[in-house]
């Protein structure tokens, strides 16, 4: 009968210790959180306090921020400018070239012994590829073309086939593309950008009207929309014909063809591309240790080089930014010098009033820190007004990426808190008693 009491008797002590031990984390957690309260509010004060002196330290921090993020945010928006004007060959699209990117003098030499790339690849690579979507073939010149007493100087005209619309994503704002029929009897018939429409039709619909390029003129079928302009020069200025009628009216001897192939997917570039290696070396007969006398370029290639250009100016930005850095955390360092120098009696108070060293350590190491962030937030803040300038008085495209401000910050508050250790530490380690004896 007795044994129910004497076990409630023997968890009660238990369920105490454990109830105890709960309010004494609580009770921790709300000291820590006060403590931290507490020194941010003094940290903030002593800011405050020296407003002159707390900017002017923070001049190389604000300089080392802003140039950071100025300098991403160029770099992001000119990332995401040239993959879309640029390196946007169409969905999961590549081009099969003679040259593609060259970048030295030698290689450029060695290309120019590279066979053409011709009318009969395009057409076996169109009937051979298992697994493209669609193969598309281009060939152009750079031609003054003109209706009436209106010309317009290099005008890109370009023979195409008539799937080159799809493969691209060219969108048509009036009347149509070139189609089969027009290809398979040579029609005489041209699709037109909009600044070949406006300067050549400027007042009249230009579909129906004729134009005429070297000594043949074509009949416009239908007017492109607007693409806009890719560092500064038009995408707009452009006609396209049907690819077998330029071969026959403006193709010349040492002409080549681009040919454009869409993969199915994303997933089958790298199959394609290789399909499409294979095919061009057997046709030529490669041996399999000889180099491709041919190029196969896509997005990825252009935004390779892209990224390798624009490395050397992130590289010369990141050397500023860390003498901008190790400037300011230096000035932050030197002050936080003073400042333990000026406050040494205050500190002596504190420590006979019951503050330890850590929470000396604590507030001096918060003061340094808040002292770098606070630089680190004009920064970014002058950095949105320089990119916001930037944006609205040139055509250079500027785009402020959040991770640009993170890190910017995060950098600031740490360059804080390792300058402020050794000041943070001389503070913490002061005799109470000689503190108190200073002299204010």
């Amino acid at each position: 009968m007795s044994v129910a009491p004497l076990e409630g008797l023997t968890r009660l002590p238990q369920v105490t210790t454990a109830a105890a031990g709960r309010r004494v984390a609580l009770t921790g957690l709300r000291g820590g959180a006060v403590t931290m309260v507490e020194t941010m509010r003094l940290a903030l004060d002593a800011l405050r306090a020296h407003k002159l002196r707390s900017f002017l330290t923070l001049l190389g921090v604000i300089l080392a921020v802003a140039t950071l993020v100025a300098v991403m945010s160029v770099v992001s928006g000119m990332n995401f400018y040239v993959a879309d004007r640029i390196a946007n060959l169409g969905a999961n699209v590549f081009i099969v070239d003679r040259f593609g990117i060259i970048t030295s003098q030698d290689a450029w030499v060695k290309a120019q012994k590279r066979p053409l790339i011709t009318m009969e690849d395009y057409e076996r690579m169109r009937d051979s590829m298992k697994t493209a979507k669609a193969v598309a073939a281009l060939d152009d010149h750079n031609i003054e073309v003109r209706s009436g007493n209106e010309r317009l100087q290099n005008t890109d005209v370009m023979g195409v086939s008539p799937n080159y619309a799809e493969v691209r994503n060219i969108n048509i704002a009036q009347g149509r593309f070139i189609n089969e029929t027009d290809d398979d009897h040579r029609g005489e018939v041209v699709f037109i950008g909009a600044d070949v429409a406006d300067r050549l039709f400027s007042n009249v619909d230009p579909v129906g009207k004729l134009v005429r390029a070297e000594t043949h003129e074509y009949q416009v079928i239908g007017v492109a929309e607007r693409i806009g302009s890719a560092f500064g020069q038009s995408q707009d200025n452009f006609m396209i014909i049907p690819l077998h009628t330029f071969e026959k009216e403006l193709h010349r001897p040492r002409d080549w063809v681009a040919i454009f192939v869409q993969a199915g997917s994303a997933e089958m570039m790298s199959a394609c591309e290789d399909e499409a290696r294979m095919l061009m070396r057997a046709w030529r007969h490669l041996p399999y240790d000889a180099p491709d006398n041919f190029a196969i370029l896509g997005s990825d290639s252009i935004m390779r080089l892209w990224h390798d250009l624009t490395g050397t100016l992130a590289s010369v930005a990141v050397g500023l930014v860390s003498v901008f850095l190790v400037v300011g955390g230096i000035v932050i360092m030197n002050i936080m010098l003073a400042s333990v120098t000026e406050r040494t009696r205050e500190i002596g108070i504190r420590r006979s009033l019951g503050a330890r060293k850590k929470h000396i350590l604590l507030q001096f190491m918060m003061e340094s820190a808040v002292l770098a962030a606070t630089g680190g937030i004009i920064g970014v803040l002058l950095a949105y007004g320089v990119v916001a300038l930037v944006g609205a008085t040139t055509s250079i495209p500027v785009k402020t990426p959040l991770s640009a401000v993170i890190i910017s910050l995060c950098v600031s508050t740490a360059v804080g808190l390792f300058f402020g250790i050794y000041p943070a530490t001389r503070a913490a380690k002061l005799d109470p008693i000689e503190a108190l004896r200073a002299e204010t």
